[in-house]
C-alpha cells in the first residue's frame, strides 16, 4: 500500500513541486490549496502524513493543526513554512505537530522527515496509535511476569527526572515503555519528541539535534532549532542510539553534562532542559569494546536500564495480544472482527516470533483478511501463515528443551544470588566477580526477580 500524504498550502506552486517529489517517490498525493479543503480531504482521505503550510489565507496552519488533532489525536502532521521562526515552530511541536521545515523545502530533509513521520505514524497504528500516546499508565498489553517487572520499573522511574536506556529486540515495544515514562512524569504536558537515530543519514544527524543557524552549511537556507531545543521542557527519545555516529554522540554528552546546545554555525550555546530516554537494540557494551560507542556515554545514559522481554519469552501473552488486535482491526477499511479457535491460539503461541509483537500484530491482521470462514481456525493458521523458523520446537522435544533451559534458568538465578549476597549486594563487585558488564547483572537481577529477601 502507499504511503498517503496530504499536502495542505496556498501557494499552487509549492503544492505542484512537492506532488512531482513524493508521486516519483511512490507516494500517494491529495493537494489542498486552503485550511477548510485540508479538513474535508483529512477526513475522506486519512493520510498518513499531512504537509500543512503555516501562512495561508483564511485558517492559518497553526489553527488547521489544532482541529486536524483535535478530530484525530494521532494524526501527523508536519509544518511547513517560509517565515520560520523558532516560536513558531516550538509552538506548533507543543500543539502536537511532528516536525517543522523551511521553505524552500531541501528534497533530502523533507524525505527524511517524512520517513521518520511515516514510521511514527506506523509504530503508532500498530499499537492503536497508542490511544492519544498512550491511554493508560501501562500501555504494554500482556499479563505476564516479565512484564510485571517492566511497569513496576515505568512505576519507579516515571515521576522522576532519571535517565532510561531501554533495551530490546526490535518489535517488542520499547517506544511503548519511553512512551509511558513520559506520561507518568511531571512533564507529561509538554513535548515527547522522538528521533530515530538510524533513519537519519550522518551527515543530517548533528543538524535534527542541535539545529543550526542560516548558511553554516550548504543548503542550510535559514535558522533552524534542533530537536533538543523542541523538547525543551518535555522528553527527548533518542530510539535506535546505537547507530549515532561518534561525533554525533560527543555533542549528545556534552548536552547530558552541561545541559546547553549550540547549533551548528552558532556562536554561543542555548540552555535546555530536557529529560533523555535513550532506546537501542543492541549490545552497547560490545559495541563500547569495537569503538563504535562511547563508554562515557553510555553510563550518562544508563542511570535506569529496562529491558523489555521479547515475544517468545513471554508467550503465556500471546493470547491476550491477539485479543487486543483483533478488536482493534475490527472494522477497519473492510476487515471484519472474528474469533480465534482454542487450537489457532495454541499453535501462534508455539511459534518463535522473531518480529515479536509487531509480527503478531501482522499475522492477526492477515488471519482476518485471508480467513474464510466466521472464525480463524487452525487450518487458517496454517494455511497463511509461514512456517515457523526451526528455533519454534513442538511436541515432546519442546517439552525436554523447555525442561533443560528452566534448569539452566534456575542454576543461574542461584548461583548469581549467592555471588550477591557474598559481596553483600553490592553490584559491582558482583559483576567484577561474574566476569560481566554490571548492566548485564541489573538485566539478570531483574530477570530473576532477586532482591534481598530472595530464596
Amino acid at each position: 500500500m502507499k504511503p498517503r500524504i496530504l499536502v495542505i498550502d496556498d501557494e499552487p506552486a509549492v503544492r505542484d513541486a512537492l506532488r512531482q517529489v513524493l508521486e516519483y517517490e511512490g507516494m500517494d498525493v491529495k493537494l489542498a490549496g486552503s485550511g477548510g479543503e485540508g479538513l474535508r480531504w483529512f477526513e475522506e482521505f486519512r493520510p498518513h502524513v499531512v504537509l500543512l503550510d503555516v501562512k495561508m489565507a483564511g485558517l492559518d496552519g497553526l489553527e488547521v493543526l489544532a482541529r486536524l488533532k483535535a478530530e484525530d489525536p494521532d494524526a501527523t502532521v508536519v509544518m511547513i513554512s517560509g517565515h520560520g521562526t523558532i516560536a513558531t515552530a516550538v509552538q506548533a511541536t507543543q500543539r502536537g505537530a511532528f516536525d517543522f521545515l523551511e521553505k524552500p523545502l531541501d528534497t533530502d530533509r523533507l524525505l527524511v522527515t517524512l520517513r521518520n513521520a511515516m514510521v511514527h505514524a506506523s509504530l503508532s497504528g500498530e499499537n492503536e496509535r497508542l490511544k492519544g500516546a498512550i491511554d493508560t499508565q501501562y500501555p504494554m498489553v500482556g499479563s505476564s511476569e516479565a512484564l510485571r517487572v517492566v511497569r513496576e520499573l515505568i512505576t519507579r522511574v516515571g515521576p522522576t527526572d532519571a535517565r532510561v536506556l531501554i533495551t530490546g529486540e526490535n518489535g517488542t515495544g520499547k517506544e511503548l515503555v519511553a512512551r509511558a515514562i513520559h506520561e507518568s512524569s511531571p512533564r507529561r504536558e509538554r513535548s515527547f519528541v522522538e528521533v530515530n537515530c538510524a533513519a537519519i543519514p550522518t551527515e543530517l544527524i548533528e543538524s535534527e539535534l542541535f539545529g543550526h543557524m542560516k548558511g553554516s552549511f550548504t543548503g542550510a537556507v535559514s535558522d533552524r532549532p534542533g530537536k533538543f531545543e523542541l523538547a525543551d521542557g518535555g522528553t527527548l527519545f533518542l530510539d535506535e542510539i546505537g547507530d549515532m555516529s561518534l561525533s554525533a554522540q560527543a555533542k549528545v554528552l556534552r548536552v547530558l553534562q552541561e545541559g546547553v546546545v549550540t547549533r551548528l554555525g552558532a556562536p554561543k550555546p542555548i540552555v535546555v532542559d530536557v529529560r533523555v530516554l535513550a532506546a537501542t537494540n543492541k549490545e552497547l557494551e560490545g559495541e563500547i569494546v569495537e569503538g563504535r560507542f562511547r563508554e562515557d556515554l553510555f553510563y550518562r545514559l544508563n542511570v535506569v536500564p529496562i529491558h523489555v522481554p521479547a515475544l517468545r519469552e513471554r508467550l503465556e501473552d500471546v493470547p491476550e495480544l491477539i485479543t487486543y488486535f483483533v478488536d482493534r482491526l475490527g472494522g477497519r477499511a473492510g476487515i471484519v472482527a472474528k474469533p480465534f479457535a482454542i487450537e489457532a491460539i495454541r499453535r501462534l503461541e508455539k511459534r518463535h516470533w522473531p518480529g515479536n509483537v509487531r509480527e503478531l500484530r501482522n499475522a492477526v491482521e492477515r488471519l482476518l483478511i485471508l480467513s474464510a470462514g466466521r472464525g480463524v481456525s487452525v487450518a487458517d493458521v496454517d494455511r497463511h501463515l509461514p512456517a515457523p523458523a526451526p528455533t519454534a520446537i513442538e511436541g515432546p522435544e519442546q517439552e525436554r528443551s523447555g525442561a533443560l533451559e528452566s534448569v539452566k534458568q534456575d542454576t543461574e538465578r542461584l548461583y548469581i544470588l549467592q555471588k550477591l549476597r557474598e559481596y553483600d549486594w553490592n553490584v559491582s563487585e558482583t559483576a567484577r566477580a561474574l566476569g560481566i558488564p554490571r548492566s548485564n547483572l541489573y538485566k539478570k537481577i531483574i530477570k530473576h526477580q532477586l532482591n534481598r529477601g530472595a530464596r
